[in-house]
């Protein structure tokens, strides 16, 4: 007889923030979501998640961060979400303390919740011994938000939908990037709601496909980082820069400092800058860190993994 292996006691997951190369905004479709196209590139600013057993049923969150802003302990935040959707689902009561050290930029834009969630998902899977497997945890994560699936792939990737239906793509390198944090916070559904009010007044009307341009996957696929940087894309850009005034002088700090490409990730307020090589990339954040138009900012490089069981006793 197979005596069954002892669960054990303590689990510790990593996974990856994220920017996004392009982001097409299309029409609204019939849940009230824009249709979106979107290149999701995960970078190796990293969420470690540690699962603890417990006695009992109960759920706990611990948070120390390396980074500004507040992240909230109650039910609100996205691991103790995936916690006790993991339990619902599965039926489960068992508990376990969770602690996460951030290392993402909180509301930056860059998925740093996401990215918890997406390891807290791993990281209860084993320890509760429940053997879900890739495709229902991915069916988990995205019923948490758009970003929580590709905080699981990693890499990078076309998102289409609301973003959580992924294919991966191809790269042939793993570009460094500068990520300028501002401070302040953007609201995504009040940049959304800008980006239709713009759309609105120019008369354009948003396709019900959108498609992202076919030269940035290639660019990935040759390791180009001039053609990459020429494609970088945000169809939400204007609307950020309308409603945060310190982005605009933070974009053009990058520029001016010699980024081949910067734009704002995502609904913001991150701006994230291409650089040609890690030298070039240290003197960008440099040169605008000088400026203090900037709370953070931060180098990374692209094509992390996603959420990875790190450690297990």
């Amino acid at each position: 007889m197979t005596v069954p292996a002892a669960l054990p006691r303590r689990v510790v997951v990593q996974a990856p923030g994220k920017i996004n190369l392009s982001l097409a905004v299309g029409a609204v479709d019939g849940r009230g979501y824009h249709e979106l196209a979107t290149v999701f590139h995960a970078v190796d600013l990293l969420e470690t998640v540690t699962a603890r057993a417990v006695d009992g049923e109960e759920l706990t969150l611990a948070v120390d961060s390396g980074v500004p802003g507040d992240v909230p302990l109650d039910g609100t935040n996205l691991a103790l979400r995936a916690a006790a959707l993991l339990r619902e689902r599965t039926g489960t009561r068992r508990g376990a303390a969770l602690h996460v050290d951030k290392r993402v930029p909180v509301a930056g834009g860059m998925g740093g919740g996401s990215a918890d969630a997406a390891a807290a998902l791993v990281a209860l899977d084993v320890l509760w011994g429940l053997d879900l497997g890739p495709a229902a945890l991915t069916d988990l994560a995205g019923a948490l938000g758009a970003d929580v699936p590709f905080a699981l792939l990693g890499g990078t990737a076309l998102g289409r939908g609301t973003g959580g239906d992924l294919t991966p793509v191809e790269t042939a390198a793993a570009p460094w990037w500068v990520l300028a944090v501002p401070g302040g916070h953007l609201s995504t559904p009040a940049v959304y709601r800008r980006a239709d009010e713009i759309a609105d007044a120019s008369g354009r009307t948003l396709p019900a496909r959108p498609e992202i341009d076919a030269r940035q996957l290639g660019a990935l696929a040759a390791g180009d980082t001039t053609m990459l940087a020429a494609t970088l894309s945000n169809d939400l850009q204007e609307a950020a820069l309308s409603l945060h005034p310190g982005l605009a002088p933070v974009l053009a700090a990058l520029r001016d400092a010699g980024a081949p490409g910067a734009l704002v990730s995502g609904s913001g307020p991150t701006l994230a800058a291409l650089a040609r090589d890690e030298a070039q990339a240290r003197a960008i954040a440099e040169r605008v860190r000088a400026t203090d138009a900037v709370e953070q900012c931060l180098l990374a490089r692209g094509g992390a993994p996603g959420a990875r069981v790190l450690e297990q006793d």
